[in-house]
């Protein structure tokens, strides 16, 4: 595996920052927000200085009952090829759900849910993982992630999970040493035992952040400061495997370059430490397997049918577009299918637990047998706000206009209107929404919104020319008139 180092999430708020930082050896970006053919021109200055750079999926869904579309994986390995990348990571959990598996609408999560840690699930992950290794240009890593929710049945732990997918394809593991704190304070896991089971030669690097406790339940926020407690836990991974590299993220509330210095200084040294009395580098996931025991009568569970940054936010799927996939991966993708057909019944039965999980979290279906409903209620408002954010990102107009009553109204239009498309047409069904609802009294504020949704809501964005924008100023005078 190629040496990394240290390195740091790459985003537009801190580039400048970035380039500047003594010490970093490669960064990593969130592939859906790179363009292939119009890199930004940080990474280039970056990738010229000789630091690597790798791509970070959040949409591609491979914990999901689908196969991976063809097109995700394209821009993927496109995304790749652009930056030299050396290698392409992902992570494990499952974005959307519905479909014709379900024979419903399409749900988006906007973001990364957990898949249960059943054989039905690990036999589709594996499954798509291959598909995914066969489309993609380099070797591909997965990330293991945070959850507030448990599922019902899961008959592995997590570091048997994660031993059985790397052992059966081959993946490589980005181990996310503060989700394992997550799950740690959320649902009670031992983060020494995950790092016992798992197969830590497999690692490909190891991420880096901070977070928040409130009222019992840790928020993977990627806003604040990295806590002593994911230090320790980093501590206990670099005394068993010197990871490859280690890369610090901050997604969102960015300090100054010299605390994020410091940050980075801490992780070196935490590394270095524990490190200490080490042997060489990690290579090739060549390990003993753990025991895992499944009682006889554990039947897999799925059947019974929480949350990153806004930068790690999956773009959704608006309209599956078969024709933009490369020839490889649809090919990737078909051969597969035709090769493996005995993972169709347990894509089934994921489809529909996942379906029934969302539909609660999202749409305020009843929730589903085996679940903690309090902290499904937890999981869902962290989603309604998370999505707030994004949608406040991608059209910032909108909290501009509502100022303090954004995120109050977006939140409640969230909880009883499932995100379909992707988030410019959410910002686009939420205006309107408060439009015909009759829900801004304020006439103000109302003609704002309108005009907002008017400019953005027809088959080509409104002429910007003055003469253009004097005629319609003039127009909606007379009409008030």
């Amino acid at each position: 595996m190629k040496h990394l180092g240290t390195g740091i999430g790459w985003r537009p708020e801190i580039a400048a920052a970035v380039e500047g930082m003594p010490g970093i050896d490669w960064v990593e970006a969130v592939a859906e927000n790179v363009c292939p053919g119009h890199l930004p021109e940080s990474l280039v200055r970056l990738r010229e200085r000789g630091v690597t750079v790798v791509p970070h999926g959040v949409s591609l869904g491979l914990g999901g009952a689908d196969r991976p579309d063809g097109g995700k994986l394209a821009d993927l390995a496109a995304a790749a090829e652009a930056l030299g990348s050396p290698l392409i990571t992902e992570h494990i959990a499952f974005v959307r759900a519905g479909g014709a598996l379900t024979a419903s609408p399409v749900l988006e999560a906007g973001h990364l849910l957990p898949v249960p840690r059943t054989r039905d699930a690990l036999d589709v992950l594996c499954e798509n993982i291959r598909i995914a290794q066969d489309a993609l240009p380099v070797p591909l890593a997965v990330e293991n992630i945070a959850a507030l929710i448990s599922w019902p049945g899961e008959e592995m732990t997590e570091g048997q999970f994660l031993y059985d997918l790397a052992d059966r394809t081959g993946v490589r593991l980005l181990i996310d040493v503060a989700n394992l704190h997550t799950n740690h304070v959320n649902r009670g896991e031992d983060p020494a035992k995950a790092l016992d089971e798992l197969p830590v030669e497999a690692i490909a690097y190891v991420h880096v952040a901070g977070g928040f406790e409130r009222d019992g339940v840790w928020h993977d926020s990627h806003a604040h400061a990295v806590p002593p407690a994911v230090l320790a836990i980093l501590a206990d991974l670099s005394s068993r495997v010197r990871p490859p590299g280690v890369l610090l993220e901050r997604d969102e509330n960015f300090p100054a370059p010299a605390e994020l210095e410091r940050e980075l200084t801490a992780i070196r040294e935490t590394v270095e430490k524990a490190s200490i009395s080490m042997v060489p580098e990690v290579s090739a996931p060549e390990v003993s397997a753990p025991e895992v025991s499944v009682p006889e009568a554990a039947a897999p569970a799925v059947s019974d049918a929480v949350v990153p940054a806004a930068s790690e936010t999956p773009e959704p799927t608006e309209v599956p577009d078969e024709t933009a996939a490369s020839p490889a991966a649809e090919r990737a993708s078909g051969d597969a299918h035709k090769a493996s057909p005995s993972t169709d019944p347990a894509r089934q039965r994921l489809a529909l637990a996942q379906a029934a999980l969302l539909s609660a979290l999202v749409a305020g279906t009843p929730v589903p047998e085996g679940f903690d409903g309090t902290r499904l209620s937890v999981q869902a408002r962290a989603l309604a706000g998370k999505r707030a954010d994004v949608v406040a990102k991608v059209a910032p107009e909108l909290p501009e206009i509502l100022a303090e009553g954004y995120r109050t109204s977006f939140v409640a239009y969230a909880h009883g209107h499932p995100m379909t498309g992707g988030y410019r047409r959410d910002a686009l069904d939420f205006a309107e929404h408060l439009l015909l609802g009759g829900r801004l009294e304020d006439p103000d504020v109302r003609r704002q919104v309108s005009d907002w949704w008017l400019e953005r809501s027809g088959p080509a964005p409104l002429s910007q020319h003055p003469a253009a924008r004097l005629a319609r100023a003039t127009r909606r005078v007379l009409l008030r008139r």
